[in-house]
């Protein structure tokens, strides 16, 4: 129950948080990491970006529907705004954050 209320506690931010649903094996995944960090580089404090090995959290990982990796959820204030599944690039993940900045 622990491991929910610190969750919530992270996705209830009033800055917007970026979740990463990855998997170790996943090509695209490894292709997404980079530009995640770029995204985070430029945007620092405005974004938290976290990672969630589905491997590791499959409780989790089903909680949130993910049925293919990389799968990245935008919240702001705890509710959802944005999701998709795939890589996705710089360009349209700042857009996104700023939209929802």
């Amino acid at each position: 129950m622990k491991k929910n209320s610190s969750f919530s506690n992270i996705v209830e931010s009033p800055s917007p948080v970026l979740l990463d649903f990855y998997g170790e094996w996943c090509g695209p995944c490894q292709t997404q990491i980079p530009i995640l960090q770029e995204v985070k580089d430029l945007l620092g404090d405005q974004v938290k970006v976290v990672k969630i090995d589905i491997d590791k959290n499959e409780v989790l990982a089903h909680k949130f529907g993910v049925r293919s990796v990389p799968t990245l959820i935008l919240y702001k204030d705890g509710n959802p705004v944005w999701r998709k599944s795939g890589v996705t690039t710089k360009r349209d993940l700042l857009h996104v954050i700023d939209s929802h900045s």
